[in-house]
């Protein structure tokens, strides 16, 4: 296979709402490309793109898959996206290694929510953008909506560059803005006919194709200068006017497609060839410490993974960019993570399924490997003699958790393996072995997402699974002072237990005085793991409980901490004096003054006005302006406080504090009310009271366990 250089590599991804083309378009570049002698179909179930059995099931991308093609010396690496934002983090992989995005606008249906949703990840990348504008040859094809719905939501760079003279069932003729010709495509795709534009469009044809070189003109001060000079542009001074304009954001070439038809994917191609980056033209990209590492096949090889594919038949299969440098087979890089060596045995270029075996890779392109025994996504690789951390991928934070469980007990640690190799492969998913809620905590993008992930263990590792309703993680703190004593006392042959404690406990906050009703001798500050503080004082006066049993007392308070009174959560913000007490020479032990610690913190904690907390989330809502009403009725249903709202492009932006309680399944409520117009976000803000009816709901729900 020809390897190519960094000057003859284009890197794109294609992205689009479900149902846009992308899978197919990607067959149908193969194809042209003659890569492929037959084109695959979504239908038949045999595309290169879409070939895990979920997809098959489905009928449509879950997976982002690579995949190339060679036309007119240059070499493309297609990266195929899903169209749900319940994927978003394969979407958003994709793109950071991308060099120009390709985003497909389904004609039936123009800017749809599902690529709304994706711009919103992908805009902040700015990278150079294409749009295809497919599904012209559909009966309910609408060009002109579709172009009048991309100007209203992506403004003047939306750049038309071809128009359909016919668009749906007919459809088979465009006229070509940059070129000023017209192309006429056999029935079956394919080839072209290049004619003059027929008299009836010239009027229509010349109006674009001078708003076309007013755009291009805009983004180069020379190219400006000779617009004003001739007042036109040559084909090549428009490609370099396009060029700046797409490096700088400020053009988004249009093009017609039918993808199932095979219509218009060669003229896009060529478009990419011509005047999309290079590899070695794109954005460079930075380290953590600041540095540029340049697409230069003459630096020193360094390697981002971007994405892991963990097969259970296959093994680990690890996705990278070349960022500069040249790789060859048989180089050992180190991990910038864990500073280990990984030796690289074997190089593919994937095309699918597919693996083409080459000996080297050079700059700026896109490969793979198999079995990296220390290397996950998101990691750098580099010469012994060098030290580079490329800046990672931020992948967005979940928006839905459930509780996994194994039905068959036995799987319990083959699920945690397996688990844990699912979050290699999905940075979007979390899991978190909780002990506080006793529970295998998993997170994810929505319930889509969590709902493939189950069929992927039980059709692929063959476990069986269920999900349920997560834990709160909620927290107990007290509200008043309270006094308590407790006299731990057994006899049973021999030598007894013996203990007694008398303790004052009250609420902590910082900056609070020091207790003024006893004589303190020590003081302990404790940062509690999972928040808050215990300060223990050590009041005792001459000599009633031995200095050895003090740490026993400390000891048996944390355990009562570690599983509240009220409700097992852990307990926080809490201040106890241990003021006075009793022991007996023979009988006192560690042991003995533990229990007593535990159960004097008990009966004080239940007499000082104990309060349940709740985790409170800072929510924002990104919203169209019409359906804000109905979004902010359910928050407000959700014991909601609305903190704000703001506007942000076309949408609006609510912002709200949400306890973690009413954020079930709320994407799933969310994605109803609005048609699936609308996303949020949550971050953990902090923890608040919860109401008295919940509170005694959530006291009485735990007693009934203790029974």
């Amino acid at each position: 296979m020809k390897i190519y250089d960094d000057k003859h590599i284009k890197n794109i991804v294609l992205l689009g709402s479900a149902k846009s083309g992308k899978t197919t378009l990607a067959e149908t570049m193969l194809f042209e490309a003659g890569l492929l002698n037959r084109r695959g179909t979504v239908e038949d179930k045999n595309t290169v793109s879409d070939y895990h059995e979920v997809e098959h099931e489905r009928g449509n991308s879950v997976y982002a898959t690579s995949m190339h093609t060679e036309w007119r010396d240059y070499k493309i690496n297609i990266m195929d996206t899903p169209g749900l934002d319940d994927f978003i983090g394969e979407i958003i992989s994709s793109v950071r290694v991308a060099d120009t995005v390709v985003m497909l606008l389904n004609s039936q249906h123009g800017v749809e929510v599902g690529t709304e949703l994706i711009w919103n990840y992908v805009d902040k990348f700015q990278k150079p953008l294409i749009f295809g504008i497919n599904q012209l040859d559909h009966p309910k094809a609408n060009y002109e909506m579709t172009v009048e719905m991309g100007k209203k939501r992506f403004g003047g760079a939306f750049t038309i560059m071809q128009y359909p003279v016919n668009q749906g069932d007919g459809f088979d003729t465009i006229i070509d803005l940059l070129k000023m010709t017209m192309y006429k495509f056999p029935t079956t795709g394919g080839k072209p006919q290049k004619l003059p534009i027929p008299a009836e469009e010239t009027d229509r044809a010349i109006a674009l194709h001078n708003e076309l070189v007013e755009k291009a003109a805009e983004n180069d001060e020379k190219l400006m200068e000779l617009f004003f000079e001739k007042g036109t542009l040559d084909e090549d001074e428009l490609r370099a006017g396009l060029k700046a304009g797409m490096m700088n954001h400020q053009v988004f070439p249009a093009f017609c497609l039918s993808a199932k038809k095979n219509m218009g994917s060669g003229r896009m191609m060529g478009f990419i060839d011509n005047v999309a980056p290079s590899a070695n033209e794109s954005m460079h990209e930075t380290t953590t410490d600041g540095q540029e590492v340049h697409c230069d096949p003459k630096q020193p090889c360094t390697l981002f993974v971007f994405k892991t594919l963990i097969e259970p038949h296959l093994g680990k299969l690890s996705f990278f960019k070349v960022m500069s440098g040249e790789l060859n087979v048989g180089t050992e890089l180190i991990n910038q993570d864990n500073r280990t060596s990984e030796k690289f045995n074997q190089l593919f270029i994937m095309d699918g399924k597919n693996r083409n075996q080459v000996n080297k890779l050079s700059a700026g392109d896109i490969g793979a490997t198999l079995k990296l025994k220390n290397t996950k996504t998101n990691q750098t690789l580099y010469p012994k003699d060098q030290n580079v951390k490329i800046n990672p991928i931020v992948f967005p934070e979940p928006r839905i958790r459930v509780a996994i469980v194994a039905k068959n007990k036995a799987d319990d640690e083959k699920l945690s393996e397996v688990l844990a190799e699912i979050h290699q492969e999905d940075p979007t998913i979390n899991i978190e072995y909780s002990r506080e809620l006793k529970q295998v905590i998993l997170s994810g993008q929505g319930e889509l997402h969590l709902n493939l992930m189950k069929w992927r263990l039980e059709h692929l590792y063959h476990m069986a699974v269920e999900f349920e309703k997560p834990r709160i993680p909620y927290r107990e703190t007290i509200q008043k002072q309270s006094d308590a004593s407790y006299r731990h006392k057994k006899q049973s042959g021999g030598s007894g237990q013996f203990g007694e404690v008398h303790i004052r406990i009250e609420p902590y906050h910082d900056g609070m005085a020091e207790p003024k009703d006893f004589n303190i001798r020590d003081k302990e500050v404790i940062e509690l793991a999972w928040g808050g503080k215990l300060v223990f004082y050590n009041c005792i006066v001459g000599g009633v409980i031995d200095a050895r049993y003090i740490p026993s007392v400390l000891k048996g308070v944390m355990e009562k901490m570690n599983e509240g009174p009220l409700t097992g959560s852990y307990v926080r913000d809490v201040q106890v004096c241990l003021y006075d007490g009793k022991m007996h020479a023979v009988d006192s032990n560690d042991l003995s003054f533990k229990i007593a610690g535990m159960m004097a913190f008990k009966e004080a904690f239940h007499n000082a006005d104990p309060k349940i907390l709740e985790p409170i989330y800072d929510v924002e809502v990104m919203v169209p302006e019409e359906l804000m009403g109905e979004v902010m009725t359910d928050l407000q249903g959700r014991r909601s406080t609305i903190t704000g709202m703001d506007a942000k492009d076309h949408y609006q932006v609510i912002m709200a504090k949400v306890p973690l309680a009413e954020l079930d399944k709320y994407s799933t409520t969310l994605r109803s009310i609005t048609q699936g117009r609308a996303s949020y976000t949550g971050k953990f803000a902090d923890y608040a009271l919860v109401p008295t009816d919940i509170q005694k709901k959530l006291a009485e729900e735990y007693k009934k366990t203790e029974v």
